[in-house]
């Protein structure tokens, strides 16, 4: 089996080769990796992507909007990049779009990079696919036997608020019995708390 270090250095010079500068190669590479590593077709898709990838045109959006429509195909490269850097202004948006768009599941890892950067859970819907992106820790679907997906025709983000999926009286009633494992305070074990491990050498 080819170790998730093979293929991210593998990727990163495929990636030069058809024409991305390094230091974008090193992004598609840690990309590839965590598709993999969660089980998605990652590697499949951008090989399949870059056969394509200078026959064909594809749409770079610079500055992600609320909504992004094309007639050309969103680059799920690009567009990843810039919704990375972008996205501590775009969760203020709470919920994005893109209309047609290219190999979309490339366009996952960048996503799930991003939940962890805001520290907020991320739900992505390609076309009828279903993505739940946990802080790039792990990633939930019923739709994880993708194979190639060449375009969506619409994919829609939202930003999760972060929580609790207990209740309050959930939290008390554990708290509680927490506390039978509580040390009593006494008097000696003050004692030693307050000039433990301290010699007097004078």
């Amino acid at each position: 089996m080819i170790s998730l270090s093979e293929i991210d250095t593998t990727v990163k010079r495929a990636t030069k080769a058809v024409g991305f500068p390094w230091g974008i190669a090193e992004e598609v590479g840690k990309s590839i990796r965590i598709l993999e590593m969660f089980g998605l077709p990652g590697l499949k898709n951008l090989n399949e992507y870059f056969k394509v990838f200078n026959s064909k045109k594809f749409q770079n959006v610079t500055v992600i909007s609320k909504s992004n429509i094309s007639k050309i195909s969103y680059c799920p490269i690009i567009s990843g990049i810039n919704f990375l850097d972008q996205v501590h202004t775009l969760e203020g948006f709470e919920k994005i779009e893109f209309e047609n768009f290219a190999f979309p599941i490339l366009f996952i890892p960048f996503l799930s990079r991003s939940s962890e950067i805001i520290g907020k859970k991320i739900f992505l819907k390609i076309d009828e696919k279903e993505f739940l992106l946990n802080f790039n820790q792990s990633m939930y679907s019923s739709n994880l036997n993708v194979n190639i997906i060449e375009r969506a025709n619409n994919i829609k983000i939202n930003f999760l608020n972060n929580e609790n999926s207990f209740s309050n009286q959930d939290w008390q009633e554990l708290y509680k019995l927490s506390e039978k494992t509580f040390v009593e305070e006494t008097e000696e074990l003050k004692k030693k708390a307050a000039g433990a491990g301290l010699t007097d050498n004078d």
